[in-house]
């Protein structure tokens, strides 16, 4: 399961539409790692005021891997941690994670090329 949910969320949900703050509360108590990564990413990339700050670090356990994996496969969780920080994210591997200013578009769009994930691989990565 990817997101442990309150009760009070989860009758928010069955009644209609679900408030984005209470979502990314959700997504902050539910995947710790995943949300520990990406704001200090943010605040980095906010202090810095680079186009983008990203993680190079795998996981310290599977059991991070899996949250942020989880994190970021979701466009729910993905697009509310975007609207929250204010950034776009943006992801290689299994933990190359990287929050780029809204306005890097030509930052974001080399990160995301194949050329970008090719030269990213690693031989240890490849069951990662």
């Amino acid at each position: 399961m990817s997101l442990t949910v309150p009760n009070d969320l989860l009758d928010q949900a069955k009644a209609g539409d679900v408030d984005d703050a209470a979502f990314v509360t959700c997504v902050r108590d539910s995947l710790p790692y995943a949300w520990s990564l990406i704001s200090d990413l943010a605040s980095r990339r906010e202090q810095t005021g680079a186009e983008f700050a990203d993680n190079t670090v795998p996981p310290p356990s599977e059991e991070a891997r899996g949250q942020l994996l989880r994190c970021l496969a979701s466009d729910a969780m993905r697009g509310a941690l975007e609207r929250h920080f204010g950034v776009r994210l943006a992801f290689q591997n299994c933990h190359r994670v990287a929050v780029f200013d809204p306005t890097a578009t030509k930052a974001l769009q080399e990160f995301v090329t194949p050329r970008a994930q090719i030269l990213n691989q690693k031989p240890e990565l490849v069951d990662c």
